[in-house]
C-alpha cells in the first residue's frame, strides 16, 4: 500500500551483510599489502646488506645514528600518536552496521538544518554521493580514517609525516564541508557546548600543525601558538554563549525547553547505557529548571580559561597554563558527558565530538612551552661502521633498491597505510563519477525477488490511445508490467519515473521491451485520468509505454489474477494497493514478481529501482524465454 515502506532502514540485513563483506574482501587487500610490502622489505635488505634488517646493517646503523641525533619533541609527539589514534577510532565507528543505510538521512541531512541554502545544497551533493552509493562510500570512509590513523603513528618526521599529515587536513576539509556542514558554524546556535567548530576540523588544525617543518617544534613557539589560539577561541565561544536572544539563558522558552535544555534532551534518547542515559536525563531536567545557572557557569568558565590560556601563552608561564589546561580538561570532560552524550553512541556516532579533540590541543600546547627534561642518553651501541662495506657504483634501478632497503621500519609501516588509503580512495572515486545509484539500495528496500516461472495470466484491455491490447499480442518482447493509480500523488509517479528511467538505462534493447501498466483504481478507470498521466509524468514521448484500462469488472479481474489489492481511500480520491511489477518473458513466462514499493522515494532510490527494473528485464532478454 502507498507509503507502506516510508524510508529506507539503516538495519537492512541486505545492507548490512553487503558492508561486512565488503570490509572483509578489503581487509584482505590491506593484509596483504603490509604483508607484501614487510616481505619486499625484508628480502630487499637481505640482498643490499647480505644480513636481516638490523641496527648492526648498515642502514639500520644509518637510521640509529638519525634517529639518535633529532629527538621528537613530546608536545609534537603526543599530538602526532594522540590524533592518529582519534583517526583510528573514527575509522572503527565508520565500520558500524547501520552506517551505509543511516548516515546520509540521519546524520549528514540533518547537520545542515537552519543553514543557508548553499550549503545545504552542498551537504545534499553529498549525502546523494553516499545515497545512490551506500556500500562503496560506508567502505572508503572506514579505510581512508584508519590508512590516516595508521600512517600519522608510524611516521614520525621528513616527507611521509608530512603527506601523512596532508592527507588528515584534506580529508578532515572534506568530512568537515559535507559530513558535517562546516560544524554548524552558519547555522543559528553555534556553541562550543554542542560540538562547534566541529571536531573534524580539529583534526585539520593537528594536520597542519604537524606538517610544519621540525625547526618550527624547537622552543616554546609551537605552543604558544596552539595556547593562544585556544584561548582566543574560548574567549570567542563566551561571548557567543553570553549573547542574549539565543536561548541559552532560559530553561524553557515559551512552554518549551530552552536551546541547551532541548539539546541535552535529544541527546538522553539516544541509544545509549542506561546509566548514562539517566545521568543526561537529569542533567537536562536540572538545566530545564536552571538554565540560567547552567549557562551562567558555562560562560564564566570559558572566559577564565580562554583569558589564563592567552595570557599563559604571551607569557610563555607554563604554571598558569597548566592550571588553565586542568580546568579545561575539567570542563570540557563535564561538557562531554553531560550536553554532547559522548558523542559517538547510537550506531550512527562517527567520532567523539570536539571535546576530546580540544583537550588535545591543550596538552600538546602546554607541553609546547613547558620546560622539556634533557634526555638519559643510553650509551650508543657497538655498530659496524658504514665505510666498511666496499664502495661500489649502482645503476637507478639498484639504488632505488638501496634505498628502499636503509629506510627504518616505519616508513615502510607508513606506505602500507597509504596503501589503505588508496583501498578506501580508489571506490569511492569510481563511485563518485556513476550517476546511477547501486542496486543494492533497491534490494534492501524490495527484499528478494520471487520468481514465479508461471504463464502469465492473459488480459485485454484499453490503452490511453484508445486500442485495444492484449498482453499475448505483446508476445516476442520482454513485458515489465506494474499497476498504477493516475490520480495517485505519491508512491505511483514515483514507480512511473523508475519505468521510464529503466527505460532510458536499457537504450537500443528498449525496443524489444513493452513497458505496461494497469490502472489500480476502482473510480478513475476513463482514459482521460490515463492521459493526464501520461502528461503529468512526460511518458507520452515514451514508445513502448502502455497505460492500460477497461471496465471494473476487467480490471478486478487483472488484479485477482496478479495478486493486487486495490481499495478506495475515505478521504480522497486516491486508491490504495500494494506495490508490484513483474518481469514476463518474451514468451509469455512471469519471470520475476519485484516489490516495487519506492520506499522514501528519493533520487537515490529511484535511480536505484530503476537499474533493478532494468537489470531484471535484461536478464530476461538475455534468457530468451
Amino acid at each position: 500500500m502507498p507509503g507502506m515502506n516510508s524510508g529506507q532502514n539503516p538495519a537492512s540485513t541486505i545492507l548490512v551483510t553487503a558492508f561486512r563483506s565488503a570490509l572483509l574482501r578489503q581487509s584482505v587487500i590491506v593484509a596483504l599489502i603490509f604483508l607484501l610490502l614487510f616481505i619486499a622489505w625484508g628480502a630487499t635488505r637481505t640482498a643490499v646488506f647480505g644480513v636481516p634488517s638490523g641496527p648492526g646493517t648498515p642502514g639500520g646503523s644509518s637510521a640509529a645514528r638519525l634517529m639518535r641525533a633529532w629527538r621528537e619533541p613530546r608536545a609534537r609527539r603526543l599530538l602526532r600518536i594522540g590524533f592518529g589514534i582519534l583517526w583510528l577510532f573514527d575509522g572503527i565507528l565508520q565500520a558500524q552496521p547501520q552506517m551505509p543505510g543511516g548516515l546520509a538521512s540521519q546524520v549528514i541531512q540533518p547537520s545542515a538544518d537552519g543553514s543557508p541554502s548553499w550549503v545545504v545544497h552542498l551537504v545534499n551533493w553529498g549525502a546523494n554521493l553516499w545515497s545512490y552509493h551506500p556500500i562503496a562510500a560506508a567502505a572508503s570512509s572506514v579505510w581512508i580514517q584508519v590508512g590516516i590513523g595508521l600512517w600519522m603513528i608510524f611516521a614520525v618526521r621528513g616527507w611521509s609525516i608530512r603527506l601523512a599529515a596532508l592527507s588528515g587536513v584534506a580529508w578532515g576539509l572534506i568530512v568537515w564541508a559535507f559530513g558535517e556542514s562546516f560544524g554548524a558554524i552558519f547555522a543559528p546556535g553555534l556553541t562550543v557546548l554542542f560540538g562547534a567548530p566541529g571536531g573534524v576540523l580539529l583534526y585539520v588544525v593537528a594536520g597542519v600543525l604537524l606538517a610544519l617543518p621540525e625547526r618550527a617544534w624547537d622552543g616554546p613557539r609551537a605552543g604558544r601558538l596552539i595556547l593562544g589560539g585556544s584561548g582566543a577561541f574560548f574567549l570567542g565561544m563566551a561571548l557567543l554563549q553570553a549573547w542574549p536572544g539565543r536561548g541559552f539563558w532560559q530553561g524553557t522558552l515559551h512552554g518549551q525547553p530552552g536551546s541547551l535544555a532541548a539539546m541535552i534532551e535529544s541527546m538522553a534518547g539516544t541509544s545509549q547505557p542506561h546509566f548514562l542515559e539517566v545521568l543526561v536525563s537529569g542533567f537536562a531536567n536540572f538545566t530545564v529548571s536552571h538554565g540560567f545557572a547552567v549557562n551562567l557557569v558555562a560562560v564564566i568558565a570559558l572566559a577564565l580559561i580562554g583569558a589564563a590560556m592567552t595570557v599563559g601563552a604571551l607569557r610563555s608561564d607554563a604554571r598558569l597554563a597548566l592550571i588553565a589546561v586542568i580546568a579545561a580538561t575539567v570542563f570540557c570532560l563535564a561538557d562531554w558527558v553531560l550536553v554532547e552524550d559522548l558523542g559517538f553512541l547510537g550506531g550512527l556516532g562517527t567520532d567523539p565530538n570536539n571535546m576530546i579533540p580540544l583537550i588535545l590541543l591543550f596538552i600538546v600546547g602546554y607541553l609546547g612551552i613547558a620546560p622539556q627534561p634533557e634526555p638519559m642518553l643510553a650509551p650508543a651501541a657497538v655498530t659496524a661502521p658504514e665505510a666498511d662495506v666496499p664502495p661500489r657504483r649502482f645503476g637507478v634501478g639498484v639504488g632505488l633498491l638501496r634505498g628502499f632497503a636503509r629506510v627504518p621500519v616505519g616508513v615502510v609501516a607508513g606506505l602500507g597505510a597509504l596503501g589503505v588509503i588508496v583501498v578506501g580512495a580508489a571506490p569511492m572515486a569510481l563511485a563518485s563519477v556513476d550517476k546511477n545509484a547501486d542496486l543494492i539500495v533497491a534490494e534492501s528496500l524490495a527484499g528478494s525477488n520471487s520468481t514465479p516461472d508461471i504463464l502469465a495470466s492473459n488480459f485485454t484491455l484499453t490503452s490511453q490511445d484508445g486500442r485495444k491490447v492484449a498482453l499475448t499480442s505483446l508476445r516476442g518482447k520482454v513485458v515489465l508490467l506494474s499497476f498504477l493509480d493516475p490520480v495517485c500523488t505519491t508512491d505511483c509517479p514515483t514507480m512511473a519515473q523508475e519505468m521510464r528511467l529503466a527505460d532510458t538505462l536499457l537504450g537500443s534493447r528498449a525496443s524489444a521491451t513493452e513497458l505496461v501498466a494497469v490502472v489500480a483504481n476502482p473510480t478513475y478507470t476513463s482514459t482521460a485520468y490515463t492521459q493526464a498521466f501520461d502528461r503529468q509524468e512526460d511518458l507520452e514521448q515514451v514508445p513502448n509505454w502502455l497505460f492500460l484500462t477497461g471496465s471494473l469488472g476487467q480490471l478486478d479481474a487483472v488484479w485477482h489474477n496478479y495478486g493486487i489489492e486495490v481499495e478506495d481511500l475515505p478521504a480522497g480520491a486516491m486508491a490504495a494497493h500494494n506495490d508490484l511489477a513483474f518481469v514476463i518473458s518474451a514468451k509469455g513466462v512471469v519471470q520475476q514478481e519485484i516489490n516495487d514499493d519506492p520506499g522514501p522515494g528519493t533520487d537515490a532510490t529511484t535511480s536505484s529501482f530503476a537499474g533493478l527494473l532494468a537489470s531484471s528485464v535484461e536478464q530476461s532478454l538475455g534468457d530468451g524465454q
